[in-house]
């Protein structure tokens, strides 16, 4: 009770200092366990095209908060570190630059979605069956629908029970 109180007030305190309203983060922190070797490039690719999705901007290269100069054209940004594994799948600068001329299916963005807003792993089917199997529980969208019912056994060479 005390922290949430100690939250409304910051929040009113910023927003009063920056002539602004609402609240300061829009919900709680998302993520989802992604196949990197099939799925890495792809997530980088639609976290950098959101700003041009939600056409704030033209190119990613535009978007002030974007690590795609950094990524794209080898410009140095101190906050941004690159990953060996990234830099391998990407097949360098010139392979993350055709990797960005195509654009994502929207089969695609509505799967990447998902898997962030309902905390479900994203990749290959191999990878999702080792992940449940190490946590032993699902981390895929359940099937739709009611359970099939199972065929009731055949009363044929069944024993009665009395």
């Amino acid at each position: 009770m005390m922290m949430q109180d100690v939250g409304r007030r910051y929040v009113r305190l910023f927003n009063k200092i920056h002539e602004r309203s609402g609240t300061l983060w829009e919900g709680r922190y998302k993520s989802s366990l992604i196949d990197s070797e099939s799925y890495l490039l792809t997530c980088h690719r639609y976290i950098e095209l959101n700003p041009v999705r939600a056409g704030l901007v033209q190119h990613p290269l535009e978007y002030r908060w974007s690590s795609h100069a950094h990524y794209a054209l080898s410009a140095w940004n101190p906050v941004v570190t690159r990953h060996a594994l990234f830099e391998e799948l990407a097949g360098g600068q010139k392979g993350l630059l055709e990797h960005f001329g195509s654009d994502i299916r929207p089969e695609v963005i509505a799967r990447i979605r998902m898997a962030a807003n309902k905390g479900w792993a994203l990749g290959s089917e191999p990878f999702l069956d080792r992940i449940e199997n190490l946590l032993g529980r699902t981390i895929r969208p359940p099937k739709r629908g009611r359970p099939f019912k199972q065929k009731e056994a055949s009363r044929e060479g069944q024993e009665m029970l009395i």
